[in-house]
């Protein structure tokens, strides 16, 4: 029989929010399973990608799951494409991504929630993965992503991670460096009250800032080293993937570092009393781009901040062999003109590993010219 147009897979009606594993929300006059999880596309002008992104969730024929996809005020044929589909969807203007990630939030009650850009995809049998993962003491659930370009073709590992669950460890590397290593949006599964924290947020119109970090605070996270979705590099995406970072870019992540870490130190007060974050300004993450703009903007890159960085570097959980690379980067960047520094940190922004010709030719071009 065919689905009711703006369903997918059963839509619950009672608000699970606060206690979202109460049996007497998980079903309705015992008929209807509710979606423990509920995967939302937010969508601005991506009539290219958003059909296969659709497809990606529909094409599992997962029960426990329900799709939403929001149309944030596109000015293309995506509503067209959308409403195709026959999907729960809702076109809103224009309010960002985090505005709409929020919309699509109150149009659903499932406990677990994944923000889905529309220009990435799902891989086949992900969806029963995940939630084979989720309990009530999951706040985030990650896993590793694919890289693919335009047309789908696959470029390689993104994000890779190791397989883990934890919570204080996580906990004391978010306090120690205002950060860990995770994957961006697509690659998250958040648990209802960790997506709540979105709320808060008035200084970005991202969504994968303080709920990445926040996570620990509110019970384990999941690390699955398996790629269970694809990450599109494209001419549009908003993280400048494989491009030459530019001033702007740079100085926009240091700031949005900054008041995120700000807002994680308020959270940190009210759930974690007693525990101490660490300054935005002394965090590796932070030093690192405020480097890389010094060689973006031509600045003169000072012996102090290198040094820094080399003081540092030594504790962060890298492995030894991108703690040389890097290393390597923060010296030879210091005392290169700025024509070959910027070569050299062209290359280090395409990602993966890079041979020793490739930095040789990168720094020698400038002057071959």
């Amino acid at each position: 029989m065919k689905k009711r147009p703006g369903t997918f897979m059963g839509a619950l009606e009672t608000s699970t929010f606060g206690n979202p594993f109460r049996s007497d929300a998980l079903t309705r006059t015992g008929a209807i399973s509710a979606p423990k999880l509920a995967i939302i596309i937010t969508c601005f002008n991506y009539e290219s990608f958003v059909e296969r992104a659709i497809r990606s969730v529909l094409d599992q024929k997962c029960d426990a799951c329900e799709l939403v996809v929001i149309d944030d005020g596109s000015t293309d044929h995506s509503w067209e494409t959308i409403s195709r589909s026959g999907v729960k969807a809702f076109k809103i203007e224009n309010r960002g991504q985090l505005g709409a990630c929020l919309y699509g939030l109150g149009t659903t009650q499932a406990p677990f929630i994944l923000f889905l850009d529309a220009d990435d995809e799902l891989k086949p049998g992900s969806l029963t993965k995940l939630l084979d993962k989720l309990d009530e003491r999951v706040a985030k659930v990650q896993f590793g992503l694919t890289l693919i370009d335009a047309d789908g073709n696959p470029l390689g590992p993104f994000c890779s991670l190791n397989t883990f669950r934890e919570r204080d460890r996580v906990l004391d590397e978010v306090l120690r460096r205002g950060v860990y290593k995770t994957p961006p949006t697509s690659g998250n599964v958040f648990r209802r009250d960790v997506c709540e924290l979105l709320r808060e947020v008035n200084y970005d119109k991202a969504v994968d800032g303080v709920i990445l970090f926040a996570a620990p605070l509110f019970g384990d996270v999941v690390s699955l080293s398996e790629e269970l979705g694809h990450y599109r590099v494209h001419g549009r995406n908003d993280s400048r993937l494989g491009q030459l970072p530019t001033a702007p870019v740079l100085e926009r992540d240091m700031r949005r570092f900054a008041l995120r870490t700000e807002h994680l130190r308020d959270i940190v007060r009210r759930l974690a009393p007693g525990r101490e974050l660490i300054q935005p300004q002394q965090a590796f993450y932070y030093r690192e781009r405020a480097y890389c703009l010094e060689i973006v903007t031509g600045r003169a890159r000072r012996s102090t901040s290198v040094a820094a960085l080399l003081v540092g570097l030594l504790v962060e959980p890298y492995a030894p062999a991108r703690k040389l690379a890097m290393a390597a980067f923060f010296v030879f960047g210091a005392f290169l003109p700025t024509r070959a520094a910027k070569a050299l940190l062209a290359i280090r922004s395409q990602g993966g590993h890079r041979s020793a010709k490739a930095y040789v030719r990168a720094i020698s071009a400038p002057f071959r010219s």
